[in-house]
């Protein structure tokens, strides 16, 4: 049994810096997040879409060095590995610029079963492939625990109204999801994340975690708010950060023991100073993540020492 299923896309992020050539970096929020897990020593499969071309040549390596098992459509007709022109501002703050593509086709779950399963961003929402997506995680979710990061991507998302109830559909889904501020402003424009958190939590999740950037992050739950205090970084830029704190989160529950179906019950329960240790360790690997370029979580040595 795997620990971690992540489901979703890869993207080739093409890094774009007035004055300095293009460099791409293997990206993609899900892809991310599973190469996160297997930098933390957590046996991860990601379940995607790879193009037989050189973006998906050099993602796929990228992802196989740190152990994460790829899977799913890889080199098939049709497909080709979708990319995103990322253009940093002079305070290393990230927009991008999509030729994205999701058909994932109709796939079996791995052999042996999974713990944990994740989904998020632009596969989880973007049909046609976001229909094998929703069937993977029906298929597992009775003996895995499920989380979320709809990661909002508005170019790609279609019109408000129409997004809106597929976000929706996939938290029902979920035992824990994480969103940015920017994420609940564009989906729920007036809102405060209070207010759109108490919703969540009543559609299914146990706790709903919203990242405030450089200002902390906080997590709503049945035990109420915790806020968890923002950890000080040179920032070089911020792609993958979000992702970092999303791959940290989930080891610091696995590590807890809390990860699983039979564990659904006590992972809705998390008491406050277990969730304020989790936001913690979190947003220290988001601050490892921020000081260097590029998606670049750290190992577990890294982590470990950032944390002391």
């Amino acid at each position: 049994m795997s620990d971690f299923l992540v489901v979703g896309e890869c993207v080739a992020d093409i890094v774009r810096v007035a004055g300095r050539p293009d460099v791409p970096h293997p990206g993609g929020s899900p892809a991310n997040v599973a190469y996160g897990l297997a930098r933390l020593g957590r046996r991860t499969a990601l379940l995607t879409q790879l193009g037989d071309d050189p973006a998906g040549e050099l993602i796929g390596a990228h992802l196989r060095a740190a152990g994460v098992e790829v899977l799913g459509d890889l080199g098939g007709p049709g497909v080709a590995t979708p990319t995103a022109v990322v253009t940093l501002d002079g305070r290393g703050q990230a927009s991008y610029d999509f030729d994205v593509r999701w058909t994932l086709r109709p796939v079996g779950t791995p052999p042996g079963g999974v713990r944990h399963v994740h989904l998020g961003s632009i596969g989880a929402v973007t049909e046609p492939g976001a229909a094998a997506v929703r069937d993977v995680v029906a298929a597992l979710r009775h003996g895995a625990t499920v989380s979320y990061d709809p990661n909002v991507r508005p170019a790609l998302m279609g019109p408000r109204a129409e997004a809106v109830p597929r976000v929706e559909a996939c938290v029902a889904l979920s035992d824990l999801v994480k969103a940015s501020d920017e994420d609940l402003a564009w989906l729920y424009p007036g809102e405060a994340p209070p207010q759109v958190a108490e919703r969540w939590l009543a559609a299914g999740p146990g706790t709903v975690v919203v990242t405030f950037g450089g200002e902390g992050a906080v997590a709503y739950s049945a035990a109420g708010e915790v806020r968890g205090a923002p950890v000080p970084a040179k920032v070089a830029d911020t792609v993958g950060a979000g992702d970092s704190f999303m791959s940290a989160t989930l080891d610091a529950l696995a590590d807890l023991g809390l990860l699983g179906g039979p564990s659904r019950a006590r992972l809705a329960a998390l008491p406050e100073p277990t969730l304020a240790a989790v936001l913690r360790r979190a947003a220290t690997a988001a601050s490892v993540t921020v000081s260097r370029p590029g998606a670049n979580p750290p190992d577990l040595t890294e982590l470990s020492a950032a944390l002391a």
